[in-house]
């Protein structure tokens, strides 16, 4: 399903449900099929998702540092293990949104999404 979501002031995006139901739970918005991001409720939600972004950027410096010591401590052979494919991060998912909140907020407009249902 997808979400669409427009500003008043600077145009229109579109996400699949999954990820703006995990970037508005970030932000403390219900995951209706209808609602707003007011002008006086976009600084909040545009620093809710910067904290996101960073948290998540630690937390992943951290597990690369982590793996690399376990790598180094096991000396394995030669052989290529398949890796499996790194989900997309949160700052990824988030930029898009951030972007429209911040150019809306700039112009002291809101934020409209629709979506088909409950998300």
């Amino acid at each position: 399903m997808l979400i669409k979501l427009t500003s008043n002031t600077s145009g229109e995006m579109i996400m699949f449900a999954e990820h703006a139901h995990q970037l508005f739970e970030i932000i403390g918005k219900e995951c209706t099929a209808s609602g707003v991001f007011t002008t006086e409720q976009l600084p909040e939600a545009i620093a809710r998702l910067h904290q996101a972004v960073e948290a998540e950027k630690l937390a992943a410096k951290h597990h690369v540092e982590e793996e690399h010591t376990a790598e180094a401590e096991e000396a394995e052979t030669d052989e290529a293990d398949e890796k499996p494919e790194k989900a997309v991060p949160l700052g990824r998912r988030a930029v898009p949104l951030l972007h429209l909140m911040e150019w809306t907020l700039k112009e002291k407009g809101f934020i409209l999404w629709e979506a088909a249902k409950d998300f």
